[in-house]
């Protein structure tokens, strides 16, 4: 990847609205990570959330827990932190499509009935990372000045 292409990666808008995004969907996909992963915060741990997307035809369910549990935990923190934003956001929103095509589709839209609302609301978050960048306070900036010197 070329210096250039690095850069145009990891930069984006001065603005504090990315920030007003990355804070809170960092925090939660952490927190819902931790879940998965860890059995954190009520959560079932690797074991338990393996069998459920095995339940529901997502095999190897063990797999397909770390995976999508790794994807959350790590994204949320690349978030929070404002590094790597783009990708990060890519590859949660990734995570929230098929959650939402997997676990919540056929249940309708509302949270309250096992909907995809809560997860159509993350996808949207993550996409907005994904478009503008890390925003003012991101990590990314201090990337992509280190870039500039070398340059």
């Amino acid at each position: 990847m070329s210096a250039l292409q690095l850069k145009s990666l990891l930069s984006s808008n001065q603005s504090y609205a990315a920030l007003a995004l990355r804070l809170p969907a960092g925090a939660i996909f952490v927190a819902h990570g931790a879940q998965k992963l860890f059995a954190w915060f009520g959560g079932y741990g690797l074991e338990g959330t393996g069998q459920y997307m095995a339940s529901i035809g997502m095999e190897p369910g063990y797999l397909m827990a770390l995976m999508a549990g790794s994807a959350e935990f790590f994204g949320g923190l690349a978030l929070l932190f404002g590094l790597l934003v783009r990708p990060a956001a890519t590859m949660l929103a990734m995570t929230m499509l098929v959650a939402i095509v997997m676990a919540h589709l056929a249940s309708g839209f509302f949270i309250s009935n096992g909907g995809y609302e809560y997860a159509l609301a993350l996808l949207g978050m993550s996409v907005a990372l994904a478009v503008q960048g890390g925003g003012r306070l991101a990590a990314d900036n201090l990337l992509v000045a280190i870039i500039n010197r070398k340059a």
